[in-house]
């Protein structure tokens, strides 16, 4: 376990959905200028022809520290704002950093003949299996949100020791996809549900008498990536599950009052089973907000320099 400060809410932004929505109402401006980015580009070897595009920028001095891979949640991108506060503390601290995009997002929206999911590791092994000796030399760790988190955690469980990463943080990860699917259809989240299918929709072709997003993954996701039905993609691609099989040192945040995905499925596990996985579930912070008073960054973004720092 490694020594944490106590989670107190940035006035005014007080309540879970304060937390989730400061993210979007707080845009940070161009805080990654000193640190110039280069594009990568990484191809999947599925017969698609497809790739996946990521920023990499290296720190003023090489300081032998990891480099860190950052995975964005449903709709986002390495321009989503958590993700470039992010790598702006890990840049400022010495570690390189790798904004990934998924299949079809950001640079590639539009592009590519298959899109991510929230089970969608295979992606993830293709560019970890991708890098190479010298931007790889010091290590790799890695930090998922949401969505992100969960492909994270499913990578991780399948992999079990074999997994290359020293070190993961997943950040309000969606770790039960139908819980999570239920949780954002509720009526109290009518507007976050209806901004995230309308960001869903742009991303990819779709029918337009959509009208939720458990049609959206009933119609879409489920036929084009080879699941029966919604259920069924949830089923298999939930990382809950596979908590057990993972070998990496890996730190789970999740908010107790996120507006979207519900607490009781962290508090329904014994995470005291778990050898390698340990979970940090303050009574606020909102879904990947975590906007502290006393600090000078994000709560989740202290701890992970502080998890990182305790598994070089």
């Amino acid at each position: 376990m490694i020594k944490v400060p106590r989670f107190v809410p940035l006035p005014p932004w007080i309540g879970g959905d304060l937390q989730t929505l400061r993210n979007y109402m707080r845009p940070p401006g161009d805080i990654l200028a000193p640190w110039p980015g280069e594009v990568m580009r990484f191809a999947m070897k599925d017969g698609t022809g497809d790739e996946l595009v990521g920023t990499l920028h290296r720190p003023e001095e090489d300081q032998g520290r990891p480099l860190v891979l950052l995975l964005h949640g449903l709709t986002g991108s390495e321009e989503s704002s958590y993700l470039r506060v992010t790598a702006r503390e890990l840049l400022a601290a010495g570690h390189p950093v790798l904004r990934l995009n998924w299949r079809g997002a950001g640079p590639s929206t539009g592009k590519t003949r298959s899109f991510y999911h929230a089970g969608r590791s295979d992606d993830l092994t293709a560019v970890i299996g991708s890098m190479s000796g010298a931007l790889a030399r010091n290590g790799l760790a890695a930090i998922g949100y949401s969505m992100g988190a969960n492909v994270l955690l499913k990578y991780l469980g399948e992999r079990g020791g074999l997994s290359h990463l020293r070190a993961a943080i997943a950040v309000s990860p969606p770790i039960n996809l139908h819980a999570a699917q239920q949780r954002i259809a509720d009526r109290r989240n009518r507007r976050y549900h209806h901004y995230l299918l309308q960001r869903m929709r742009q991303e990819r072709p779709s029918p337009d008498d959509i009208k939720s997003i458990l049609d959206f993954d009933n119609r879409v996701v489920a036929p084009a990536n080879g699941f029966r039905d919604a259920l069924d993609y949830y089923a298999q691609c939930s990382s809950g599950p596979r908590l057990g099989a993972i070998r990496t040192p890996t730190l789970v945040i999740h908010a107790a009052d996120d507006p979207w995905i519900p607490s009781r499925i962290f508090r329904e596990i014994a995470w005291g089973q778990f050898k390698s996985v340990q979970l940090l579930m303050p009574w606020s912070g909102g879904h990947v907000g975590f906007h502290a008073l006393g600090l000078k960054r994000p709560w989740h973004d202290e701890v992970a320099l502080r998890f990182l720092a305790a598994n070089r």
